[in-house]
């Protein structure tokens, strides 16, 4: 499953499901899509999103030994989306999910 980010003040972002649903855990949403947030909650939306993130910064990653593909951590998966969210904040923009 694919998830998709829209807001008019910044392009799309498109994650993998999981990914998407962690990212709207982390932001205190529930894990239901489609979705949407208000223009007057992205700022709290984005607080809690980068604070969670800074949060995992101080933890090391584990790296699957087992693996071929290199591990991404969550703050690299989540950069655009702060960004989409960041834009979204300055132009008082609504975001919706599907």
């Amino acid at each position: 499953m694919l998830v998709t980010f829209t807001t008019k003040a910044y392009a799309d972002i498109t994650m993998f499901g999981d990914v998407a649903l962690t990212m709207l855990r982390k932001m205190g949403h529930s894990a239901t899509i489609p979705g949407a947030i208000l223009a007057a909650d992205v700022p709290v939306a984005l607080s809690r999103l980068t604070a969670a993130i800074d949060a995992e910064k101080s933890s090391p990653l584990l790296a699957d030994k087992n693996a071929d593909e290199p591990v991404v951590s969550m703050a690299h998966r989540a950069l655009p989306l702060i960004n989409l969210l960041t834009a979204a904040a300055k132009a008082e923009s609504s975001v919706m999910w599907k």
